[in-house]
């Protein structure tokens, strides 16, 4: 009998702001889509409420996951918590509550157990993505009402940095497991190394992400480095980012391929020299196991968080304190074949590290346990809690 038999039949909901067809989707969603088909395919019967939008129905199942797409990204939260209240959903044996900067509420409406999954705290986000009303606002939610709210519910964290920001606003540690993230199986592509230098920046193209970062890098070593080009895949956001970028970038310097295909992102990664990752706050970088598949090591920031764990310092990958050091770090990489060599053989290995299958089992652990009333303490359930 298999120890997380006893899932089966369960009704599990997710509240999340995003899916992974909504445009905006990132590697929040896909964790979100790996968790919870994995739930599924134990047997649970499992939904994501999450917005709607033009690139989906408002109603679909794929791979036994039911998807009912309500609002938008702020209504959204309100359609949760009518659709949790009303019982609209049916019969809820357990709802995991994605706080994206913003929880659900779910506590409020439902006497079903909540799991809180958070991938990062968004403290440095709100004064950047709005106004300084809606900033306060925001953080104070984050900061304060949400670890309230929650206190006596289990959280799931994606990195061992997001459970200790978690402690820092309040939240008590011991109700914090930690679930990595995995890594997808290679993609199989015809690619090699670009002869030139070539750095890739993979992800939305928001101000959060600060893509002007790595920009600027490469417009800043171009005299030592005549041939360096970046190749940045991802969309904009809210439609203001991409031109803001755009005006920093050369032609001859910067492509920006927008939105592509899973084979064209891993043929970038595949003949990029190595990945720039800029981010104010990763809460474990997804992109950095997918450009390791292709040997790819990773130059990011330490700030962000997550990216202490996913990059290995000075093994797969350079982590810099600021601006000057991510275009320090770009220059030593591109200068240096065999230290970019040794750090792309290592975060190869490292890819190989974290799966989701193992990822999928360890959130039906805590799954399971929220459901028995037990909460799984601070001690990873990757480490075998």
């Amino acid at each position: 009998m298999h120890p997380l038999d006893d899932l089966a039949g369960k009704h599990v909901v997710f509240l999340s702001w995003r899916d992974t067809r909504n445009p905006e989707g990132g590697g929040a969603e896909r964790y979100l889509e790996k968790v919870a088909g994995g739930l599924a395919a134990l047997g649970c019967r499992v939904t994501i409420l999450c917005a709607a939008h033009a690139a989906a129905p408002p109603d679909e199942t794929v791979d036994g996951v039911h998807y009912v797409r309500r609002g938008s990204k702020i209504t959204v939260y309100l359609r949760g918590m009518l659709a949790l209240a009303t019982r609209r959903l049916g019969r809820v044996d357990l709802v995991v509550d994605v706080q994206n900067g913003l929880p659900f509420f779910s506590r409020l409406v439902t006497r079903a157990p909540v799991v809180v999954l958070v991938h990062h705290v968004h403290r440095e986000q709100w004064g950047v993505l709005f106004g300084p009303l809606m900033a306060r606002v925001g953080w104070w939610i984050e900061r304060r009402f949400a670890p309230w709210l929650y206190r006596r519910c289990q959280y799931v964290a994606v990195s061992r940095a997001t459970r200790a920001e978690l402690a820092e606003l309040g939240v008590d540690p011991r109700r914090v497991a930690v679930v990595h993230n995995g890594t997808d199986r290679v993609v199989r592509v015809d690619e090699t190394k670009a002869p030139e230098p070539t750095i890739a920046v993979v992800g939305r193209l928001v101000p959060h992400k600060q893509v002007e970062h790595a920009v600027d890098a490469v417009v800043a070593l171009r005299a030592e480095h005549p041939g360096i080009h970046l190749e940045v895949v991802g969309n904009g956001w809210l439609g203001g980012e991409p031109p803001r970028v755009r005006r920093r970038a050369r032609r001859d310097l910067v492509t920006f391929h927008g939105h592509v295909e899973e084979h064209t992102k891993h043929e970038v990664y595949a003949r990029s020299w190595l990945l720039a990752l800029p981010s104010i706050k990763e809460g474990w970088g997804l992109v950095i196991g997918e450009a390791a598949m292709h040997a790819t090591p990773t130059v990011a920031y330490s700030s962000a968080g997550g990216t202490r764990e996913s990059v290995r310092a000075d093994v797969t990958g350079l982590l810099v304190d600021d601006q000057d050091g991510l275009t320090a770090a770009i220059d030593r990489l591109v200068r240096d074949h065999d230290l970019r060599a040794r750090l792309g053989t290592a975060a190869l290995a490292m890819s190989h590290s974290y799966t989701w299958e193992h990822a999928q089992e360890s959130f039906g652990v805590v799954v399971l346990a929220a459901l028995e009333g037990r909460v799984i303490d601070a001690q990873d359930p990757d480490e075998g809690a």
